[in-house]
C-alpha cells in the first residue's frame, strides 16, 4: 500500500464519521489504527498488574471486542482522539467485560493485531517507576509509538532514495542541533562539506515535522487540533 493510500484509509476523522455504520471501509481503518498503535494498550495492562501472558491475551481479547463491537458511537466528533478513544475503551472492557469476553482469548483463535510475545515485552520496557501510573504509562508509550511510526516512515523514503547512510548518520540530529565540531567530524567522514550537512539535516527535519504532523493527523478527528496534540505528545516525553 503506498503512503498516499494508507493515509488516506486510516485517518481516524473517517473511522468515526461512518460511526456505528459497520461499514466495511471504517472497520479496516479502525483495525489498521489498532495494529499500528497496539502498544499502549499493552503496556497499559501490564501496569495494571497482569503477567505478560495474560496482557497479550487481555489485548487480543480486548481489539476483537473493539473491533466486532459499535463503539465508535460514543465519540465525541468534535474533540475525538483515537488515543483518549482507546484507553478509555480498554478501561472499560478490564472494568466490565473481561470475564463474559475471556471466551474471546487471543480473538477466539483469530489474531486480529498481532502481539509478538518478545517484541511485546521489548516494547514494555523495565519495570516503571511507582509514581507513574497506567495512565502515565500508556501516554508516554502512545507518543514513543507514534515517534517510532514516523522514522520508520522516514527511513524507508529515505532509503528508497538511495539516502540510507545519510539517515542513519542524521538521525542524532532529529531532535538536537549538535555543535560546529559535530558537523564538521560528520563533514569529514561523508566526504561533505560542512555547509551542505546542515542543509540536509534541516531538510530531513523539516520532513520529519511534515511526517509528523500527518501522523498526528490521523489520530485526532479535527485538523486544528494537531499542534495541540503535538504539544502534548512533546510534554508527556518530557515529564
Amino acid at each position: 500500500m503506498s503512503e498516499k493510500r494508507w493515509f488516506a484509509t486510516t485517518h481516524w476523522s473517517l473511522v468515526v464519521a461512518a460511526g456505528n455504520s459497520r461499514n466495511s471501509g471504517s472497520q479496516d481503518a479502525l483495525a489498521t489504527l489498532c495494529r499500528v498503535y497496539w502498544p499502549p494498550v499493552y503496556s497499559y495492562i501490564r501496569c495494571r498488574g497482569h503477567d505478560p501472558e495474560t496482557a497479550q491475551d487481555l489485548a487480543q481479547g480486548f481489539f476483537a471486542l473493539l473491533l466486532e463491537k459499535s463503539y465508535l458511537k460514543d465519540v465525541d466528533r468534535e474533540r475525538g482522539k483515537f488515543r483518549s478513544f482507546l484507553l478509555a475503551s480498554v478501561k472499560h472492557y478490564l472494568a466490565n467485560e473481561w470475564d463474559r469476553a475471556h471466551a474471546l482469548k487471543r480473538g477466539g483463535g483469530q489474531v486480529l493485531v498481532p502481539l509478538d510475545a518478545q517484541d511485546a515485552e521489548s516494547r514494555y520496557g523495565p519495570e516503571p517507576a511507582d509514581r507513574e501510573t497506567p495512565e502515565k504509562i500508556y501516554e508516554k508509550r502512545w507518543a514513543l509509538t507514534l515517534l517510532d511510526n514516523v522514522l520508520d516512515r522516514l527511513e524507508g523514503e529515505m532509503r528508497a532514495s538511495g539516502r540510507i547512510e545519510r539517515f542513519n548518520k542524521f538521525r542524532p540530529y532529529l531532535t538536537s542541533e549538535g555543535g560546529d565540531e559535530s558537523y564538521k567530524d560528520l563533514a569529514d567522514e561523508l566526504g561533505m562539506s560542512e555547509s551542505a550537512i546542515k542543509v540536509s539535516i534541516h531538510r530531513m527535519r523539516r520532513r520529519f515535522g511534515a511526517l509528523l504532523r500527518e501522523e498526528v493527523a490521523q489520530t485526532v478527528t479535527d485538523p486544528a487540533k494537531v499542534d495541540d496534540e503535538i504539544r502534548h505528545l512533546f510534554a508527556v516525553m518530557d515529564a
